[in-house]
């Protein structure tokens, strides 16, 4: 895929403030409304725009209490896996979840209103799925930074 300087202005632009209108997003990359536009559909179109959404406070919420679970599971056979990736994606308590390599075969990031909130997770839900073997919660402490804009830096012209 290839994408130009307008494209990756664009996409920086979008990733600072998704809110910001065509007219607004044209103007500051230095194109004119239509172009832009059809830059902006082609982006979505080839999947390179996945959506838009709004960065809500969790602690504003009362979702203080933010956890990552490495999770071990029995086998690795693709239909447990499946399953697995199908229960954890439904749970609203996930935020994301990561197959990975290394001490956990899953990295989850859980958000939950407390303490409480999150035995009762873990308890009721995580341990009573079949195929998890074990399971390693890291709690934050304090967040340095969340998710920020992807670096497009090492994008070719």
């Amino acid at each position: 895929m290839k994408l130009d300087a307008y494209d990756r202005r664009i996409l920086n632009a979008l990733q600072r403030d998704g809110r910001l209108t065509n007219v607004q997003l044209a103007d500051e990359i230095g194109l004119s409304a239509s172009p832009c536009l059809r830059r902006v559909r082609h982006l979505e179109e080839i999947g390179v725009i996945g959506g838009y959404q709004a960065t809500l406070n969790a602690d504003a919420l009362g979702l203080g209490l933010t956890v990552f679970i490495g999770v071990k599971v029995d086998r690795h056979h693709e239909d447990e896996a499946q399953k697995f990736h199908q229960t954890v994606s439904a749970l609203p308590e996930v935020i994301s979840a990561h197959l990975v390599s290394g001490e956990s075969d899953f990295l989850l990031h859980v958000v939950v209103p407390d303490l409480r909130a999150y035995d009762q997770f873990l308890s009721q839900t995580l341990l009573k799925m079949p195929s998890v073997r074990d399971i390693r919660s890291n709690f934050a402490i304090r967040t340095l930074k969340a998710q920020g804009p992807l670096p497009l830096g090492h994008l070719p012209d």
